[in-house]
């Protein structure tokens, strides 16, 4: 387990040392991955603290009986379909998804509508959608979602049962 710390701390120091030594001696690739960081991080900064927020409102406002009954077991369909529209809708992409995702399972989603959550949230959502449209066409962006989704879903079963013959089950992490 030390081992494994001193690896990162090694890296996280090498990464910054590399940077300041591209600002000081003018070295325009570094430069310009630093410049990148800030700019991811500043984003990252404005996505993910709303969006843990309201998951966080998730876990305590929306009953379990409720997820229960639209993303459960019985859900059927209706399930897969609200699991699209839900991450058709995320912002903040896989950062967002995959704690949303933990939070259904512990509500007591179906395994198969959560792989098909995040593998919608991936593929789906409203503003990369829009973007694709306006560049490739209405034609093509439906059919590549009518594709997509069908293959996610049906993956997701497969993966779902798969993984439930086996004994698979989430735990919580340490």
């Amino acid at each position: 387990m030390k081992k494994n710390k001193a690896i990162k701390i090694i890296g996280i120091s090498s990464y910054i040392i590399f940077l300041i030594l591209s600002y000081i001696f003018n070295f325009n690739p570094g430069k310009k991955i630093g410049n990148n960081f800030f700019i991811f991080s500043i984003d990252m900064l404005k996505i993910l603290p709303p969006a843990f927020i309201l998951i966080g409102l998730f876990e305590i406002w929306v009953k379990r009986e409720t997820v229960e009954k639209h993303f459960g077991e019985a859900s059927g369909i209706k399930g897969y379909i609200l699991a699209i529209l839900l991450a058709s809708t995320t912002v903040g992409g896989l950062y967002v998804a995959f704690p949303v995702a933990y939070s259904l399972n512990s509500k007591g989603a179906k395994l198969s509508v959560i792989f098909t959550y995040i593998g919608a949230s991936a593929i789906c959502r409203i503003p990369m959608t829009i973007f694709e449209a306006s560049f490739l066409g209405i034609k093509f962006t439906s059919i590549r979602l009518i594709v997509s989704i069908s293959l996610v879903i049906i993956t997701s079963i497969f993966l779902s049962n798969y993984l439930t013959k086996k004994g698979y089950n989430i735990t919580e992490g340490k």
